[in-house]
């Protein structure tokens, strides 16, 4: 089986993910990083240098790749990854793949996103507060309905990491 979570940036999908995967004995996959690793290059760098066509292109890519050749995985997408192309469609249909979007409210992603924004492209350029959850919000709600696509919604607010990891764990009977 091949597990992938979506959800926005800060939702939790990298942490949860690597938990999940020790509990259940599968391989761990960032989509970012492993796009990092067979671009030689960080994905702030490859939005900065070859633009955001180039990086969804690439991410589609490596996402099908992944898709095709691995088995017993699970695999964290960026936050913009099921908004492109037809990435969600494609998970959605690929068999053997079961689709979890880790849901956080936007209080509680800016709570998160706010300490380390520097770090995020989309989101790097946004000082004053108010279009900091401006850009949040909007940006949310232009992603969720992609999101919503997935097999099953986890909240993630008010959970510690380890409830979340049983939420799905509790789903993937």
């Amino acid at each position: 089986m091949i597990i992938v979570l979506v959800g926005y940036m800060g939702s939790g999908k990298s942490t949860i993910g690597k938990d999940l995967s020790k509990i259940i004995d599968y391989e761990f996959i960032d989509l970012d990083t492993y796009i990092e690793e067979n671009e030689e290059m960080s994905v702030s760098k490859l939005f900065k240098d070859k633009g955001e066509i180039y990086f969804r292109k690439k991410e589609m890519l490596y996402l099908k790749q992944i898709l095709e050749a691995k088995e017993n995985i699970v695999l964290a997408l960026g936050g913009g990854t099921p908004c492109y192309g037809n990435n969600m469609d494609l998970i959605s249909t690929h068999k053997n793949v079961k689709s979890f979007y880790l849901k956080a409210s936007l209080k509680e992603l800016a709570k998160r996103l706010n300490p380390e924004k520097e770090n995020r492209p989309l989101i790097s350029h946004l000082i004053n507060e108010d279009d900091f959850i401006e850009f949040l919000g909007k940006h949310l709600f232009e992603r969720s309905v992609f999101y919503s696509k997935a097999s099953i919604t986890v909240n993630t607010d008010c959970k510690s990491i380890n409830e979340t990891v049983q939420d799905i764990v509790v789903n993937l009977v």
